[in-house]
């Protein structure tokens, strides 16, 4: 029987108390910058924008701001969540805590599950569309390369690893255009070169994660989502190969209830996507959508949500049903930074620390594709680490380096 909880200690969470971190830097500049972007690019109402520039005043130094009753399914989960925080400094508690509660927080604000004009109005909409327009020219690269490989295996009837290990870097690397973290107007960051990132890959266990895909004995694979945009074009194409070459017979994915984290995917924005593809004018982005809706009629591809995914809760804090949900994978693949730190409880582990003595409540193989964008991390071994820090001092949260982490 697997532990409910991690096997070590638990070591204090990351706060935005602690000077000169990037936790500190999110709480007092990025999240404030957040909350007036959705002022800039909705036309909400004065009294909307006047409370949202309130909470970006309160960030850096102020205290939580009250949760007003709204009909959203997980009030009253929330009210409980924020007992034991009340009257405190938001730089004072948990950042995971803060950066949830934040967003669900926005949307309070805004009306999101509230009866009026803004009910359902997604914050950060504009951002999301942006970034997958930005990326045309890499969704169309990507979905012509995946359509070759689909032919190519069919007509061999057998799967090329390399394949596969390719797909999942693309899976990794994806996650580098996360909104919450870049401006989708700044720059085109999709366009980057698979092959040299390989040397940005701080922990590389792909071949161990395909070994088990192309086994029989992996027949579902559960993905938890991260976000949208180009890095979801990248998760579908994998999805899309998976089950287009027969390597594994049944897909979920595990998206976000609501909007969250700018970025996050919703069931809405997996649909939305498959739109966007499907109305291309491009032959090749239009026969990947066409699979992705054949698969999801078909029930090969299922999409799922859970208001776990947007709560505070650590991972392993998961509610038993969802638990037994992921039981029935035969590998569960973790996407992104935040999910990530929901592995690990946004905690201060030593960064040497074994993975797998942490995540050994998860009743199924797991494994984590990770772009590291804050101070969270295991699994590195020490010339690792000092090899790293030697070259980039901002390693752990720029973006440039990530994991792909296989725990059985």
């Amino acid at each position: 029987m697997k532990s409910q909880i991690p096997k070590l200690p638990l070591p204090a969470s990351l706060v935005g108390s602690e000077i000169g971190t990037f936790t500190e830097f999110t709480v007092t500049q990025r999240m404030p910058a957040i909350a007036r972007r959705v002022i800039a690019e909705n036309n909400f109402s004065l009294n909307i924008n006047e409370s949202l520039e309130n909470l970006a005043n309160q960030l850096p130094s102020g205290y939580l701001l009250a949760f007003r009753d709204d009909t959203g399914t997980d009030v009253g989960d929330w009210k409980k969540y924020l007992e034991p925080y009340k009257g405190q400094r938001w730089i004072d508690i948990p950042w995971f805590f803060a950066e949830t509660y934040f967003y669900r927080l926005i949307l309070n604000i805004t009306n999101y599950f509230q009866s009026s004009e803004w009910q359902g109005v997604d914050p950060f909409h504009l951002q999301k569309s942006q970034g997958l327009n930005t990326s045309l020219d890499a969704i169309i690269a990507l979905c012509y390369q995946v359509n070759q490989w689909l032919k190519d295996s069919q007509k061999d009837g057998k799967i090329n690893q390399n394949i596969l290990i390719t797909l999942l870097h693309f899976a990794l690397w994806g996650n580098r255009v996360d909104l919450s973290l870049w401006s989708a107007f700044e720059s085109d960051r999709s366009n980057f070169d698979v092959e040299n990132q390989k040397d940005h890959i701080l922990v590389d266990d792909a071949i161990l994660v395909t070994e088990l895909l192309i086994s029989s004995r992996c027949q579902q694979v559960d993905f938890v989502v991260d976000n949208a945009g180009f890095e979801l074009i990248c998760d579908l194409c994998l999805v899309d190969f998976l089950l287009g070459s027969g390597v594994i017979k049944q897909i979920r994915l595990h998206l976000k209830p609501h909007p969250t984290f700018v970025s996050d995917a919703m069931i809405k924005d997996v649909y939305d996507t498959v739109d966007f593809l499907a109305v291309s004018h491009h032959q090749q982005v239009v026969n990947v959508a066409e699979r992705l809706q054949a698969y999801i009629a078909s029930g090969k591809l299922i999409l799922g949500d859970d208001y776990f995914w947007t709560s505070p809760l650590a991972f392993w804090e998961i509610p038993e049903s969802l638990k037994q949900e992921l039981a029935d994978a035969d590998l569960l693949l973790i996407k992104g930074d935040a999910n990530y730190r929901r592995l690990l409880g946004d905690r201060h582990w030593d960064f040497t620390t074994n993975i797998a003595s942490i995540i050994c409540y998860l009743p199924v193989p797991v494994v984590a594709l990770r772009t590291l964008k804050s101070e969270v991390a295991v699994g590195l071994q020490p010339e690792v680490i000092e090899k790293v820090s030697k070259f980039d001092s901002d390693w752990l949260t720029n973006g440039q380096w990530g994991v792909v982490q296989f725990v059985e």
